[in-house]
């Protein structure tokens, strides 16, 4: 667990981004809205500002995300030994743990002087020499646009855009309740520097292939519910997959269709590919369901976290709704 850094981890990396002629973003694996946004909206800043930027992930743009690049794709892996020589610094969004960097882990771990980290995830790592870790953002571009301010670099259309995708992106589009006022002043921010919320809406939820549709029907067909209708449980298996011709990214968000049902207080959704079995576990009110996920070496927010295993998928569902039956008894009003 990562406390939240004081002001001075803020002013250190401020000074050190500030300080840098090149850098090189990256995020977890597996990115989502809110680590790509972050990623992009320091880079087009930084570019505005002067500065050489460069993307690298250790995984492929998810689909809903692809609009996003069209101007310039993300470097992939294979490019880290070039970009990672050539950038003054690197700086890791939206993840502090090595085992979320994926293919990019170990060739990080070297480099850690001119690593820094910004993230609001409580569980992390000594990822980078500063990290800027404050949980009490609902997402990581609400950090990043703070920085960009601070540092008084120009947000553009670009920027703005990708600041409002990681905003809405970790908060169910402003529903969830980590949207505080913090997070709504960020998102008027974008909205001041010109951004369209229906057409953004649009790019990033109704563009959605026949497949992804067809692969949540499977899942649903799947549900199950426990502990007196509070928990429910879903998988999505290879087979699925297979039938539908959907891809493993377009799992995204799906974990949220079972939080529809009235009763249920937490969610457990296991999606399962040739390496391993991922889990998504979502819930409300007191259940914490990172702690449910830290029991198995995962971890993240109290009402969003994530785990992976090796475990046989339906065995592994078993040991989860137990492990979440007993967070439901024992949570907090």
């Amino acid at each position: 667990m990562c406390e939240n850094s004081a002001n001075k981890d803020f002013n250190d990396i401020q000074t050190r981004i500030a300080s840098a002629e090149s850098l090189l973003l990256t995020t977890h694996a597996r990115p989502d809205g809110d680590g790509l946004g972050a990623c992009k909206a320091l880079q087009t800043a930084a570019r505005a500002a002067g500065k050489s930027a460069r993307m690298i992930l250790p995984d492929t743009v998810p689909t809903r995300y692809r609009f996003m690049f069209q101007d310039e794709w993300p470097a992939g892996e294979m490019n880290f030994d070039e970009l990672s020589v050539w950038a003054d610094l690197i700086v890791v969004l939206d993840t502090c743990a090595f085992a979320q960097l994926d293919k990019l882990a170990d060739r990080l771990r070297p480099l850690r002087d001119r690593i820094v980290v910004i993230d609001h995830h409580t569980t992390c790592e000594q990822v980078g020499a500063i990290q800027w870790i404050d949980s009490t953002a609902a997402a990581t571009g609400i950090l990043v646009g703070e920085l960009i301010e601070s540092l008084g670099w120009p947000v553009d259309a670009t920027t703005a855009e990708a600041l409002m995708i990681s905003a809405v992106s970790d908060t169910g589009w402003l529903r969830f309740a980590n949207t505080d006022s913090r997070c709504l002043r960020a998102t008027a921010k974008c909205l001041d520097a010109g951004l369209k919320t229906d057409e953004l809406f649009r790019k990033m939820y109704e563009t959605a292939r026949p497949q992804r549709l067809m692969l949540e029907a499977r899942m649903l067909n799947s549900l199950e519910l426990h502990c007196d209708d509070q928990l429910a449980s879903m998988v999505i298996r290879k087979a699925d997959f297979e039938a539908t011709g959907a891809s493993h990214d377009e799992t995204e968000n799906l974990v949220n269709e079972a939080l529809q049902i009235g009763t249920v207080e937490a969610v457990i959704l296991l999606v399962q590919n040739d390496a391993c079995v991922r889990v998504s576990l979502r819930s409300r009110h007191g259940v914490n369901v990172a702690e449910v996920a830290q029991q198995f070496g995962g971890g993240g927010h109290a009402r969003a976290a994530g785990v992976r295993s090796t475990e046989n998928i339906d065995t592994f569902r078993d040991i989860l709704v137990q492990a979440c039956t007993k967070a439901i008894e024992n949570r907090t009003e």
